[in-house]
């Protein structure tokens, strides 16, 4: 895992979809880094650079350095555009982050101990995946790249809620503000499902081939039945 990111970006001046255009030709992806009560500034990155750090799980959910013509800025990532059938990123939105004011994340689950799971390895069940990720508030010291969900003790039938998730000190889930109706199952054990295969019934007759000749009635070559 990678504890910090840092980032290379240029200013650009050149706005609008052609601008934007020349500089993906030249490996290059636009971007915009936004908010901190500062205005909105348009980058351009290294494509190849982008592509290593989106490897990452932990780029999308830390707080990344973004070094603007050598001087650092404190941001997360907020959105990812991508072409829709190349190996290509075309575009980046950078919001700035601040040290006195809580910020909205997306942040992975970890889910743990799965296949030793009572529900699993004791009683023959089956996990499903509920959520992949939950929103958090919290400061940017306190971001967390990912929540670990232990799932040890899930009993066939059972279900981790977000209420059940162990946060660190300082992070709130968004959607259990909303109230108790929203503490959400993000995982369960539930039973296999038994694929049954359907037997013939005795006497039925199989129905003929597409495209076989159907032999009664047939008639000769003067048109009659034979």
């Amino acid at each position: 895992m990678q504890d910090s990111f840092e980032i290379n970006a240029t200013l650009r001046a050149d706005m609008g979809k052609g601008a934007s255009r020349r500089l993906r030709r030249l490996d290059k992806v636009p971007a915009i880094i936004y908010g901190g009560k500062k205005d909105p500034q348009s980058l351009m990155l290294e494509h190849n650079e982008v592509i290593l750090h989106l490897e990452h799980e932990s780029f999308y959910s830390h707080i990344l350095g973004v070094k603007i013509d050598g001087k650092l800025e404190k941001a997360v990532l907020r959105d990812v555009q991508r072409h829709p059938s190349k190996p290509r990123v075309l575009h980046l939105d950078f919001m700035r982050v601040s040290e006195t004011e809580k910020l909205r994340m997306n942040v992975p689950l970890h889910f743990m101990n799965g296949e030793d799971a009572i529900g699993v390895k004791q009683q023959g069940g089956v996990v499903s995946h509920l959520s992949s990720e939950v929103e958090v508030s919290c400061l940017a010291k306190d971001l967390p790249e990912y929540i670990e969900v232990d799932m040890s003790n899930l009993e066939l039938g059972q279900s981790i809620h977000l209420s059940e998730l162990k946060l660190p000190a300082g992070v709130e889930l968004v959607e259990l503000s909303h109230g108790e109706a929203h503490d959400q199952a993000i995982v369960n054990i539930h039973k296999a499902k038994k694929v049954v295969e359907e037997e013939p019934v005795a006497g039925e007759v199989a129905a003929p081939e597409v495209g076989a000749p159907d032999t009664e009635g047939a008639k000769d070559e003067g048109g009659e039945a034979s």
